[in-house]
């Protein structure tokens, strides 16, 4: 008996233990509740009370900049008082667990905004949620020519984040949509990978978004071997192998050139050039062996003289190409597709000078190469031996005819 009292004072025990942890945690559950309730409910600031802006939200409330290496976004931030919301519960893509993907608000500017800034990367598009899509299309006005262009489009949402805790609210919900489309045409300088705002497609080293495009002129068919050129020039029709490489990028993306063509100075936009390729037109001299395919593209071509150099013992000239990315999965298709008819030729004054890498100044003198000039010996003797042979043979028979003749 005495033990079923014991049992029955433990359970009442543990009983009132546990309603008294119960209410606890219901007390703590409400005063969180009431924390967001007061800080979503909070007065209006002294900022928005004299502002034009305290208003119904409404979608021209965002600005948005595409940066080339942020994406700003700037909202007025007294309509979303007057939706009963403030800057703490408004988020990108509904990700409200990471502090990253919050806005600060900036009360020094009239009308107040709210601000979010997050880096074109993929590390920064893949933390708070945004769309990342690339798109191409077919090339129209100066790149009509050539083929699609692609373009990376990065999009999402900021939006507002309801605390009421019951199965009703009162508040409205807040959307506000952002994109931003970059062009992925073109390498915009010799040294530095800056395309429009494209570093999602560099690696992100430190924080540094360099990138390295370079040119290589080799003298070998395995690039193993720098070509080196004397100050007398390159033999005429010596095969010169280009390398175009870019460093530092992510998988993601290919190295496609376009068109590469040559002019007597090194400048691309001189109006005397001469075209190695471009779209379906081609040198016959010109073997493009590497292209679309990898982060280098690799290609040769013979050495030749301007004619405008025809007085000159040594002809210069220098080479330029075309550059831009293309997504690894697509660059095939953007390859132009040809056929018996070539594309026409494109001026060189219509590509823009900053899409351009340039060579090193090519030297050609006017002798051919060695190759060439043991053939033209070979050939020579060979046409002695070929004509002192017939002179002896035509001697033997004038020799037989007058033997006869004697006899």
């Amino acid at each position: 008996m005495e033990g079923s009292v014991h049992g029955g004072e433990q359970t009442r025990r543990k009983m009132k233990t546990f309603r008294s942890t119960l209410n606890s945690m219901m007390l703590v559950v409400l005063v969180w509740q009431l924390g967001l309730f007061l800080q979503a409910d909070a007065q209006i600031p002294d900022e928005c009370l004299t502002s034009s802006t305290l208003r119904v939200p409404e979608n021209t409330d965002i600005n948005v900049t595409c940066g080339t290496q942020y994406m700003d976004l700037r909202i007025y931030i007294c309509p979303i008082y007057n939706a009963q919301y403030n800057e703490s519960l408004m988020v990108l893509n509904n990700q409200f667990k990471n502090p990253k993907c919050y806005g600060k608000a900036d009360w020094t500017v009239t009308p107040p905004v709210l601000k979010f800034r997050f880096p074109i990367n993929e590390t920064s598009i893949s933390d708070c949620g945004n769309n990342f899509q690339i798109t191409s299309q077919v090339g129209t006005g100066e790149f009509a020519d050539f083929s699609n262009v692609e373009f990376v489009n990065i999009s999402g949402m900021v939006m507002s984040v309801d605390p009421s805790a019951g199965m009703i609210t009162y508040r409205p919900q807040i959307h506000y949509i952002f994109s931003c489309k970059y062009p992925m045409q073109y390498l915009l300088n010799n040294t530095q990978l800056s395309v429009s705002g494209v570093n999602v497609a560099i690696r992100d080293n430190n924080g540094s978004f360099i990138s390295t495009l370079s040119m290589e002129l080799y003298q070998d068919a395995n690039y193993q071997n720098l070509l080196t050129i004397p100050p007398t020039g390159l033999n005429l029709k010596t095969k010169i192998y280009v390398s175009v490489k870019a460093t530092n990028l992510t998988e993601k993306f290919n190295l496609l050139l376009d068109r590469c063509y040559t002019t007597t100075g090194p400048y691309p936009m001189q109006t005397q050039y001469y075209d190695l390729f471009v779209g379906c037109t081609r040198d016959p001299q010109t073997k493009v062996e590497e292209n679309g395919i990898s982060q280098k593209a690799q290609f040769s071509f013979e050495a030749f003289r301007f004619i405008e150099h025809k007085n000159l013992t040594v002809s210069t000239f220098y080479l330029h190409c075309v550059t831009r990315l293309c997504e690894k999965s697509t660059c095939s298709s953007l390859l132009p597709v040809c056929s018996g008819q070539n594309r026409r030729r494109r001026a060189a004054t219509d590509v823009p000078a900053n899409a351009t890498i340039t060579s090193q100044q090519i030297r050609v003198g006017q002798e051919s190469t060695d190759d060439e000039g043991t053939l033209a010996s070979q050939t020579a003797s060979s046409a002695e031996s070929i004509a002192s042979a017939f002179s002896s043979l035509l001697f033997s028979l004038l020799l037989a005819v007058c033997s006869t003749k004697y006899d």
